[in-house]
């Protein structure tokens, strides 16, 4: 006697488009699943199947389901593109305790661009009868009026003392870095079309993957790993600087970063933690001889590249766990950081710095870290809560009201994108 199968036989069948399409465009107004950086992503319409993971092994268990979920599926896809065939989109929360569920969702309908080449894929129950896939119609832009995210009362300054405490805890040599973060809320009519911001974020930062995944929408500059074909990168930023408000004094932010000894040494952790993390999965790692400046446009990063080939079968969501959290975005020793977050912060930071991203049916993907983002929350009296977060690494010396205005660029992509429409704008 066989078992019903834990979760529903998947069949993916997709086909190239002759034309490409206008992405998002298609993506629903009110809950939009989206993955675009330029000329490459994804939009999902609808969903086949949605699998949630809580606690500390979330990671784990949700490599786990997707690959039975792959194991089991029926695929047809002649286009064999990053992005084709059966797809996955999801994303992750920091916390292992977080109240925030980790989700993975495969849309119904995903239609994708990667560079030149656009194609369809529609997802099925095995035993639903067969159809083919189309391009669904787009749907028209809806309202967006424009909507202030802003500190709740006292705190600004409960940020600052946390960075104290923070710098008193580091100078007690009970940690050499923890990530501080803080929110900025705000809320939104029900039926607003949440893809005019995601639109604005997409066409200004370039060189970042926006995203819109389970009500989290952002735009990350930070690649915590992608995976595709036996190929491992990944891009780490640690050290940040506001653009300067001319040329003169933006170039002497930038230059500020590259020789400061603080933000060399808070970026020198965060390589350290990931290819200590990678290592036991890969082979031929190596990394940019010095850190460059990523220029962005309302901050400059500190960054270095990683590259890589895969030495195991380790599929993107276990390399993500496995490099989650980075000293990036948690601190250094990274557990002692975790816990000090976990005492000093007063809130759940949700998915906030958590992963977000995709995997397909090999396992491969890629993953960015959440930043530069919004969570929305469900409907509830007309309107939906938003919770946007930002933050910055303390290390000895940090300075509070530093770290604040830190925190002040790091909110603007968010503040802008959700700002008012322009009269002549539509869908932007």
């Amino acid at each position: 006697m066989t078992s019903e199968p834990l979760f529903p036989r998947l069949r993916a069948v997709t086909r190239p488009l002759t034309e490409i399409p206008d992405l998002l465009a298609l993506a629903d107004p009110v809950a939009p699943l989206a993955w675009i950086r330029g000329d490459r992503g994804c939009v999902g319409i609808g969903e086949a199947l949605r699998l949630s993971f809580t606690g500390p092994d979330r990671f784990e268990r949700a490599a786990d389901a997707w690959r039975a979920v792959s194991a089991q599926a029926s695929i047809d896809d002649p286009v064999q593109l990053p992005g084709s065939g059966l797809v996955a989109l999801g994303t992750f929360a920091f916390a292992d305790d977080s109240a925030a569920e980790s989700v993975l969702i495969v849309p119904r309908v995903l239609v994708a661009q990667h560079r030149g080449t656009a194609w369809v894929t529609l997802v099925s129950e095995a035993a639903e009868s067969e159809r083919a896939p189309h391009v669904p119609a787009a749907i028209p832009a809806g309202s967006w009026p424009g909507v202030a995210v802003d500190p709740a009362p006292g705190s600004e300054d409960d940020f600052r003392a946390a960075v104290a405490e923070a710098t008193e805890r580091i100078a007690h040599g009970e940690a050499e870095k923890i990530v501080l973060s803080r929110q900025l809320l705000g809320a939104v009519a029900a039926d607003a079309d949440l893809r005019v911001p995601i639109r604005r974020l997409a066409e200004r930062y370039l060189d970042c993957w926006t995203f819109a995944i389970d009500g989290l929408v952002g735009a990350s500059p930070e690649t915590l790993i992608r995976s595709t074909g036996g190929a491992v990168s990944a891009r780490v930023l640690a050290g940040t600087r506001p653009r300067g408000a001319n040329a003169t004094s933006d170039a002497h932010s930038r230059d500020a970063l590259l020789t400061s000894d603080k933000d060399q040494h808070e970026h020198a952790f965060a390589i350290d933690s990931v290819v200590t993390a990678l290592t036991p999965h890969v082979r031929e790692l190596n990394a940019s001889e010095q850190p460059f400046a990523l220029e962005l446009p309302n901050v400059w990063h500190l960054a270095t590249d990683l590259g890589a080939r895969l030495a195991d079968d380790a599929t993107s969501i276990e390399l993500a766990g496995a490099l989650h959290p980075t000293a990036a975005i948690a601190g250094t020793p990274t557990p002692v950081a975790v816990a000090a977050i976990g005492e000093i912060e007063s809130f759940d930071r949700g998915r906030y710095s958590g992963a977000v991203g995709w995997t397909d049916a090999a396992g491969d993907g890629e993953w960015v870290i959440a930043l530069r983002c919004a969570q929305f929350g469900p409907a509830a009296a007309g309107e939906r809560q938003i919770t946007a977060s930002a933050g910055g690494g303390i290390v000895a010396g940090s300075d509070p009201d530093r770290e604040l205005a830190e925190t002040v660029s790091k909110f603007r992509p968010i503040v802008e994108a959700f700002g008012a429409p322009s009269p002549a704008s539509s869908l932007s």
